[in-house]
């Protein structure tokens, strides 16, 4: 069988992330049926939290919606987008090698 590269989206933090073909022929051959859910930073996130000792809903839910007064609020970063040149905020610190995208362009250019 035949793999080819696919963007995916973090069900935690929204990014999208590459889930390689050697990534998929790995899972096949693990037995996995279904394709990542998150991120590889929100998953050493939670592997992180679960060897410290904590249970998941013990900080506040699946996807920490429910953290009442400890939520902490997220970073922002300022970039300048790669399609129209305005400067706009995004919750991820971009890397150089990926545009970055206004939430305008992002629309226009998101495959659906």
């Amino acid at each position: 069988m035949t793999y080819v590269d696919r963007t995916l989206t973090c069900v935690d933090c929204a990014v999208e992330f590459i889930h390689s073909a050697a990534d998929q022929e790995y899972y096949v051959q693990k037995g996995f049926a279904s394709d990542p859910k998150r991120c590889a930073s929100c998953r050493a996130s939670r592997r992180a939290t679960r060897e410290a000792g904590y249970d998941v809903r013990d900080i506040g839910g699946p996807r920490g919606y429910e953290r009442g007064d400890e939520h902490v609020a997220r970073e922002y970063f300022a970039v300048i987008c790669s399609s129209c040149g305005n400067q706009a905020q995004v919750p991820f610190k971009p890397r150089m090698d990926r545009p970055v995208y206004c939430s305008d362009c992002f629309r226009q250019v998101k495959p659906d």
